[in-house]
């Protein structure tokens, strides 16, 4: 296999320094273990920040280099005030919380971004310093958002995947970030973009299309010139590890510890990072409504809410622990007696054998997240019940809720709903208890964290390295060669080529700067201009009738190719299908807000740039699809455009316009296509060997030489006039 680049925040290791010295140890998390196998195989490395090293001596520094690059791991070192606002400022103070739909704990002014931007930038020089031809490059998660982009720039060819390990929000959260197409751009620049859950894609492409007006077909999008495929790829855990850790005598003998001390009690687990998005609060006044309502559960229940620290510099953390406290304080207080308490809250970590045997004493595990990318817990829970036994209930609004359906689901803000789950797995029969968990068990085993690894990395291998490419520079290459023709023949197309795409086609004509280039380009000596468009001949003659140009509408059906000659149709092409077709497109338009039907002589057009562009973009896939059934075997093409579907009569395209126009064309002749869109593949692939073909945009295209738009297209265009 290629040489695997991984890329993440925080090494997968813990610096510790003692009086014997200090030392670099792995660390033991699920995104760890499961790419530690396909690091170690591939030769790769992994880059990222290894923790605060400020204090260690020099030596001790140079220790911890040297152990790290013997773990072919690779150090990004963090100043304080880096950490402070990258990391506990920009990340976890705004990304964050926005993710989790708490947007409500956004700062006010966002400080942070050009730090958040900085550091970004400073990790993907460090990876284009150490990568190497044919490495396949797997950044991680939302504290490096802008780094695929960083990286395409400097790596042109890389292959370069990204995963985002919590949840994407729905596009009217994320928009509510002032940089949010700086960091959706960011994104673009992977080959493959993985999310937890089928919805998070689908709340990504929502906002490409929102934000950027990018439409995702199936499951990719085209960029920049690329095709960027996405795709939910669900994070299991290393299921044999806990599964083997479950059975292991120590931990065997701790569980029957644990339920020796609750001989006579139901054992409810919570097991937490301190976080406000894990739902803690609600969960403790769940467990309080049930006391509350069932005093029967009185002195019968004992909670064990595991409380690991987290962030602990950041502000909120502190506000929500107080309030945690305050909770467990007030149940207890209400419910407690001298010989129990209700709530045991363990506000510290526990190591992984710790846990397992907390799992398997368990008769309930309660994960109940306000929102969670997966949340891990619940699926090690499983994992840890080879015995078949105990129930999970799980928040509606974790990303593992779309795989565990056996799990009792609960929506974390509904608090009386939480009591009433919690009593029904309290109470739920052992043959049902172990029917639900051999299900969960058997998901949890079977899409398990190499799973997960083996198919995201699969993916990406099958992704298409991107082709070779001429970037905007590369403009001037084309530019040295028109200027080396003896003859030009300039074929250019004029909707999103000459000039930006209107709301409205008649709000798009030409501008006094353009029709004066165009003039002074057909008065250039051995030069021809022919404008090559979709839109109607009365337009085109409107606007460029005066000019000494050739002019091709309706993507080359009419045809005047001098000024003064009469236009001229394709042969062959009826027009009895319109009142067919008509009918479909109006009754479209008149259920889309924005939308209408634009009719010229030999096509019918619907646009609809002033509609809402999701809903936009679906509808008109719904059309597509709707008039490829209805006319599949007819004599019409459904043609895709920027913002509009149009139905034309087959055969009918750019490309015949190469043969009309080259009939007598002068040896030495250098024939010239300029165009933005699918109309325009046609037209450069009709153009005779030797002849150039210029892009302007970034859709996929078959021409070797690329401008940005139509400021960049006026500018080549010009540079001809000079000199």
């Amino acid at each position: 296999m290629s040489r695997l680049l991984l890329v993440s925040n925080r090494l997968p290791v813990t610096v510790k320094a003692d009086k014997d010295g200090v030392s670099v140890v792995r660390s033991a998390g699920g995104l760890a273990t499961g790419l530690r196998g396909p690091h170690e195989r591939s030769g790769g490395l992994w880059i990222g920040w290894p923790g605060d090293v400020s204090r260690l001596t020099p030596q001790q520094r140079a220790s911890v280099e040297a152990q790290l690059a013997e773990l072919r791991c690779v150090p990004l070192y963090l100043s304080a005030s880096e950490v402070s606002r990258f990391y506990e400022g920009y990340s976890n103070r705004t990304l964050w919380p926005l993710c989790h739909y708490l947007i409500d704990r956004i700062p006010e002014q966002e400080r942070d971004w050009d730090v958040y931007r900085k550091v970004n930038e400073r990790f993907a020089d460090l990876v284009a310093r150490h990568y190497q031809p044919g490495d396949t490059i797997w950044v991680h998660d939302y504290q490096l958002m802008l780094v695929p982009a960083f990286l395409r720039a400097r790596l042109p060819q890389a292959r370069i995947g990204f995963f985002f390990h919590i949840p994407f929000p729905s596009s009217e959260i994320f928009r509510t970030l002032p940089h949010r197409a700086d960091l959706v751009r960011g994104l673009l620049g992977a080959d493959l973009i993985g999310f937890h859950t089928i919805t998070y894609v689908r709340h990504f492409s929502s906002t490409l299309m929102r934000l950027l007006g990018l439409e995702t077909v199936v499951d990719r999008v085209a960029y920049d010139g690329r095709e960027v495929r996405l795709g939910a790829f669900p994070m299991g855990i290393d299921a044999q590890a806990f599964e083997n850790l479950a059975k292991e005598p120590a931990v065997l003998e701790e569980v029957r510890t644990h339920r020796e001390k609750s001989s006579e009690l139901r054992l409810l687990l919570g097991v937490d990072r301190l976080d406000y998005t894990k739902g803690i609060p609600r969960r403790l006044l769940a467990v309080q409504r049930l006391l509350e309502r069932e005093p029967t559960w009185r002195g019968r229940l004992r909670f064990v809410q595991v409380a690991v620290p987290s962030r602990t510099a950041v502000a909120d953390y502190a506000a929500y622990r107080d309030k945690v406290d305050e909770l467990v304080g007030r149940i207890n207080g209400l419910y407690g007696s001298v010989h129990n308490v209700p709530v045991h809250y363990l506000y510290r970590s526990f190591n992984e054998r710790q846990l397992t045997a907390l799992y398997r004493a368990a008769d309930v595990m309660f994960v109940t997240p306000i929102r969670d990318g997966m949340n891990l817990v619940a699926k090690e829970f499983c994992a840890a019940r080879p015995d078949e036994d105990g129930v999970l209930v799980l928040s509606e609004f974790a990303g593992a809720a779309d795989e565990m359906g056996d799990a009792v689901m609960v929506n974390p803000y509904d608090v009386e709903g939480m009591a009433d789950a919690l009593e029904a797995a309290l109470e739920m029969p052992e043959e049902e208890r172990r029917t639900r968990m051999r299900n969960l068990r058997a998901r949890v085993k079977e899409y398990d964290v190499h799973w997960w690894v083996r198919s995201f990395l699969d993916e990406l291998q099958a992704t298409p390295t991107p082709p070779p490419r001429v970037e905007p520079a590369g403009a001037e290459e084309a530019l040295a060669q028109l200027r080396e023709a003896q003859c030009l023949l300039l074929l250019i197309d004029y909707d999103g080529t000459l000039v930006p795409f209107a709301p409205k086609p008649e709000l798009a004509s030409p501008d006094a700067e353009l029709l004066d280039l165009l003039q002074r380009l057909a008065s250039r000596r051995d030069t021809r201009v022919h404008i090559v468009s979709g839109r109607p001949r009365e337009t085109l003659e409107a606007w460029f009738g005066g000019l000494p140009l050739g002019l091709h509408a309706e993507h080359g059906l009419w045809s005047r190719p001098a000024p003064g000659a009469p236009w001229t149709s394709q042969e062959g092409v009826t027009t009895d299908w319109k009142n067919l077709v008509r009918p479909v497109l109006e009754a479209f338009a008149a259920r889309v807000p924005g939308a209408f039907v634009e009719e010229k002589s030999g096509s019918l057009a619907w646009h609809y740039r002033q509609v809402d562009p999701v809903f936009g973009a679906r509808q008109a896939r719904e059309l597509r699809l709707h008039l490829g059934e209805v006319f599949a075997h007819g004599p019409l093409e459904v043609l895709p455009g920027d913002k509009v579907v149009e139905v034309r009569a087959r055969g009918v395209n750019k490309g015949r316009v190469v043969a009309l126009v080259t009939q007598d064309m002068s040896p030495g002749t250098r024939v010239v296509a300029i165009g933005d869109d699918r109309t325009d593949e046609d037209l450069f692939a009709a153009l005779p060997e030797g002849s150039l073909a210029i892009h302007a945009g970034g859709k996929d295209t078959r021409a070797r030489y690329r401008v940005k738009g139509p400021p960049e297209v006026r500018r080549l265009l010009s540079s001809l006039l000079v000199g």
